[in-house]
């Protein structure tokens, strides 16, 4: 059965303050194999005019997936997670992401399709920092697969 249309735009509340650290930029940025100076050395990012270590582009992924979770769970839209899959992710960002911030994110659905049984949900997350600047928006599309006839 196809989701509610009427879910298009609606928001979520911002999330728990995540608080970015060091190690778990380091720990990403090891993981993923970028050997980026600036996202493991505080003087090379200072050199480079940020006030501590930036994380990969990457790294927001972490939190706005999990925000996301918000509308993956909402009983009301009626989500089959157990069929969901991760179809497609992007970033604008305003800056990067440094050690220290303390980021909230909030879940907006932007879009909702279904295409050969399979529902499609577009989920934007506006990702801020403590002070309220606008650090960076990501795009996250999840695919919830049709069920399996018989």
């Amino acid at each position: 059965m196809a989701l509610d249309q009427s879910f298009v735009g609606r928001t979520y509340p911002p999330t728990d303050p995540y608080e970015v650290g060091r190690e778990k930029i380091r720990e990403f940025a090891e993981a993923v194999g970028d050997t980026n100076p600036a996202y493991t050395d505080p003087e090379a990012a200072k050199a480079l005019g940020y006030p501590d270590v930036i994380a990969p582009p990457t790294f927001v992924f972490s939190i706005t997936f999990k925000a996301a979770g918000q509308v993956v769970r909402d009983p009301q839209l009626g989500l089959d997670y157990s069929r969901v899959v991760h179809g497609d992710q992007k970033f604008a960002y305003r800056r990067p992401v440094r050690a220290g911030d303390r980021l909230t994110v909030t879940s907006t659905i932007e879009a909702i399709k279904s295409m050969a049984g399979n529902d499609i949900v577009d989920v934007r997350g506006e990702v801020h920092d403590e002070a309220g600047e606008h650090v960076v928006t990501a795009w996250t599309k999840l695919v919830a697969r049709a069920a399996e006839e018989g």
